[in-house]
């Protein structure tokens, strides 16, 4: 009897834990009305180079049931470019939004790019931050 109910607690435990575990970041982000989602909204480019290339790419998807429209992305900056898609990106469809920041000038950094479209949960903020160092400083 008491082998049983153990038995019994134990699969009731492992069954909460499969379907609390097994659900992605997608799906949660779907059961909270997320239409656009991003696979990360904060890149950090850590400790780079002067005059490196500051290209990052952000991967999104469409996981709504209705295309949606990226009407603009507008940076926090002058320092930080972003590019996007202007085509409907239609419900399971993937695309990205391109920054690219200056790397020109050292210093560390956080910058906010903000994207609006016609998805239910626009706008959405993403992030990059790091540090860049003079090229003199990176061997050191």
């Amino acid at each position: 009897m008491r082998a049983t109910l153990i038995s019994t607690i134990v699969i009731i435990a492992v069954a909460m834990c499969t379907s609390g575990c097994a659900d992605s970041p997608e799906e949660k982000a779907k059961e909270h009305g997320q239409d656009i989602w991003f696979e990360e909204y904060m890149h950090d480019y850590g400790q780079m180079e002067e005059g490196s290339d500051g290209t990052w790419s952000f991967v999104f998807k469409n996981l709504g049931e209705q295309a949606f429209v990226i009407n603009r992305v507008r940076s926090t900056c002058g320092c930080t470019v972003p590019d996007w898609p202007r085509e409907p990106i239609e419900p399971g469809a993937s695309g990205e939004i391109i920054v690219k920041y200056n790397t020109e000038t050292t210093g560390t950094f956080l910058k906010s790019v903000i994207v609006y479209s016609t998805a239910a949960n626009s706008p959405v903020k993403l992030q990059i931050k790091g540090k860049v160092v003079a090229k003199e400083a990176v061997g050191e």
